[in-house]
């Protein structure tokens, strides 16, 4: 009888250890919000299906299968069964100077649209600093905020500010020296990277180039007009709208680069955005009706070599084209803009759709498919941007039209998302904290209402915003932008 006595206490305890290590104890995550049986999407390890992804405070800190993971009701749990889980989005080219009434919305647009970070590629530097310092105030309330002050242009410079179409965006340097000085000014003011514009000479912007290096600034913008891609492609970290690439890739080159620095010389006392024009105009159409198999093969692989990545901004540069701004729903958004903005542009839109597209927009249009073609297949990187609010780009709206259009010029819809996410978080080297979903970093995320490696348009389905850890559901995200109606 003893020795029962003694046994029975032994079966019980192991029977109930062995119950506990089949049903191992819920998990309990204070202060923290839990994101079950979602599908996460990224570009380093594309789907990942039924994930459960905890935050805290604005750090992603757990992310595992949902089945390995038994939470407590007592976390603060969001269901995502069904949803999918991107990054934030980057606008890789915004301008909050290009119209300066229309700055005061364009937080909220961005936000309402999935937007959490921005790279401002052009404005006066008082300007867009007050909206950096805002941005940096407030991580749960604005996107991220990346700027590159003034285009540092040469002289005449184009954004001088002669006309509606031209605000002053640039500062025109008249030398190296004073180029130099500007990139110190600009890098003392702190700027993020360091934007180099067409009307350079070669020696002031291999000038602009090696002072940003020195200092560790990025540089993009355009091939500057007296230079060819492939000299000035190891200058530059990124390119804007794909610029001045078609006149290296044309079968006389040579000849056009020629044209252009007498047209330089010559019009010297022009307005900078006139002479810009003209020259676009004299050569522009022929470069893209001639264009050599030869040239452009070693014009893309001088990009590559020299990690020159791509800002294609296509909404852009095939809008001429396609005219998206003419779709009822596109239309719709400009509800959102400051009333006199919208009038303005419905005005305009009204008068260019009376005129068809021109045969040099078709051209364009042909000619920026087939390099993008070319550029995917040769590897070369890209970021997407948009150019807002140049062109009737809604701020916010344009980046998933941008999207879609670089799935339709090569791109797959994971590698479209790569460009909106991890590619810009390289480029200002912060792959360590944005840009994947991952354990560590900052809880900038996107829940979708649908698949978008199944259509890259589905990134418009956005449900919930989180940003910086701050939740947005589609509720806060409609308020957000009713506000601004």
């Amino acid at each position: 009888m003893r020795i029962n006595n003694i046994i029975k206490p032994i079966i019980t305890l192991f029977a109930l250890l062995l119950i506990t290590s089949c049903n191992p104890s819920t998990e309990l995550f204070e202060d923290a919000i839990c994101i079950t049986n979602t599908n996460i999407i990224d570009a380093e390890d594309g789907l990942r299906e039924n994930m459960t992804v905890v935050l805290r405070d604005n750090k992603i800190i757990k992310v595992l299968p949902s089945a390995s993971l038994k939470l407590s009701d007592k976390n603060d749990i969001i269901n995502g069964t069904g949803k999918y889980m991107i990054p934030g989005l980057w606008d890789a080219h915004v301008h909050f100077a290009y119209i300066e009434d229309l700055a005061p919305s364009m937080f909220k647009l961005f936000l309402a649209y999935g937007i959490t970070s921005v790279r401002d590629t052009g404005g006066k530097i008082d300007f867009v600093k007050e909206w950096k310092d805002r941005a940096e105030a407030d991580p749960t309330g604005a996107p991220r905020v990346k700027i590159a002050g003034p285009l540092i242009d040469g002289m005449p410079n184009v954004y001088d500010g002669s006309d509606p179409s031209r605000p002053p965006l640039s500062l025109g340097v008249s030398s190296a020296e004073e180029a130099v000085k500007l990139v110190d000014k600009l890098d003392s003011i702190g700027v993020d990277l360091i934007k180099a514009y067409e009307m350079l000479t070669p020696e002031q912007f291999k000038a602009v180039t090696n002072r940003a290096k020195e200092l560790g600034l990025k540089v993009t913008g355009h091939i500057p007009l007296s230079m060819d891609a492939i000299s000035a492609s190891p200058g530059m970290n990124s390119m804007e709208h794909l610029r001045n690439i078609e006149l290296s890739c044309a079968e006389d080159w040579e000849g056009l680069k020629n044209q252009r620095l007498e047209l330089l010389v010559d019009g010297k006392s022009d307005q900078g955005g006139i002479l810009r024009s003209r020259i676009h105009s004299a050569q522009r159409t022929r470069a893209f009706e001639t264009q050599s198999e030869k040239n452009t093969e070693q014009v893309l692989d001088a990009l590559l070599k020299n990690d020159s990545w791509q800002v294609p901004t296509l909404a852009l540069s095939t809008g001429f084209n396609e005219r998206p701004f003419l779709r009822p729903e596109w239309k719709a958004s400009f509800n959102y803009l400051p009333q006199e903005i919208e009038n303005k542009w419905l005005e305009s839109i009204a008068q260019i759709a009376t005129n068809p597209p021109t045969q040099a927009d078709k051209k364009r249009t042909q000619w920026t498919n087939d390099i993008v073609h070319k550029m995917v297949d040769k590897g070369i990187t890209f970021m997407a941007g948009t150019d807002c609010p140049i062109f009737f780009l809604t701020p916010g709206l344009s980046l998933h039209e941008e999207m879609a259009k670089l799935v339709d010029f090569g791109l797959s819809p994971l590698q479209a998302i790569e460009a909106a996410t991890a590619k810009p978080a390289e480029y200002f080297d912060m792959d360590n904290e944005l840009g994947l979903i991952r354990e560590g970093m900052i809880a900038d995320l996107l829940i979708l209402d649908a698949n978008p490696l199944d259509n890259i348009k589905n990134t418009l389905k956005l449900n919930t915003m989180i940003k910086d850890g701050k939740i947005y559901n589609r509720t806060a995200l409609d308020q957000m932008l009713q506000s601004l109606d």
